[in-house]
């Protein structure tokens, strides 16, 4: 939907609600001449967070859809996920994990995908690893990992795995917007998942005990998928040869 559209749509539905120009710029604490410029799809002449109000007071929905060349957007969102989940994948290979990237499951009538499935067979550690690009709903995340969680000795003995601990980890790139995500929602991170990258690190080389934890992964090269000419990104096939290639350590506290 574009500007004209979505103001369209907010005029329609303040005309359907019988309120006026004027009612609903007092109601939003906006001027009219405001609410006359969304309307006729100039919103660009205001800001984000007055268009989210004036919408609010109808009971509009109002979200940023991002658009570049197509469908070009949803391709790198894609291609950013696979990274991740190739990253996750060869660093815990190099540890001397079984890995399963993407691994699908359906245990008592429930089903799903695990970004990461990891079997330590020496230590019998099983861990779930969630990658994630962005954190949009915070709810929906930590239920989504509670949910694998209890499933886990379930999904793990479809595999012959029977774990003494079990690991669940969010994943995320070691960006200023996963850390910002993360300290604003402090007290739930803290107590959903209190670990962080170095003890992350230190329950893979030996992991004992359960693990709830946010694993922050620096882009620092440690994965098969980098910068090629012509900026385009590359990412080998999950499974491949490339997956016992050594990691490098990443700096994440």
């Amino acid at each position: 939907m574009d500007d004209a559209q979505f103001g369209a749509a907010i005029r329609a539905v303040r005309l359907r609600r019988s309120m006026t120009q004027q009612q609903l710029a007092m109601a939003a604490g906006v001027s009219r001449p405001i609410v006359s410029l969304i309307e006729r799809g100039r919103c660009e002449e205001t800001s984000v967070r007055t268009v989210r109000r004036v919408a609010s007071i109808l009971g509009v929905s109002a979200t940023l859809n991002a658009r570049w060349r197509g469908a070009e957007v949803a391709k790198l969102l894609d291609e950013a996920q696979s990274a991740l989940v190739e990253s996750v994948t060869e660093r815990l290979s190099a540890a001397g994990w079984t890995v399963r990237p993407e691994h699908t499951f359906s245990i008592w009538g429930e089903r799903g995908s695990i970004d990461v499935l990891a079997w330590h067979p020496a230590c019998r550690a099983l861990l779930l690893v969630e990658c994630k690009t962005k954190l949009p709903d915070l709810q929906d995340v930590l239920s989504t990992m509670d949910r694998k969680r209890r499933l886990a000795r379930d999904i793990s003995k479809l595999e012959g795995w029977e774990p003494g601990f079990v690991g669940s980890a969010l994943a995320v790139h070691d960006q200023k917007w996963a850390r910002n995500a993360v300290r604003r929602s402090g007290v739930v991170f803290d107590a959903a998942l209190p670990a962080r990258t170095v003890a992350v690190r230190q329950w893979l080389a030996r992991p004992t005990g359960d693990l709830r934890a946010i694993w922050f992964l620096a882009n620092d090269g440690a994965t098969n998928t980098g910068r090629r000419s012509g900026g385009q990104m590359r990412a080998y096939p999950h499974g491949g040869a490339q997956l016992g290639r050594p990691n490098r350590p990443d700096p994440g506290q």
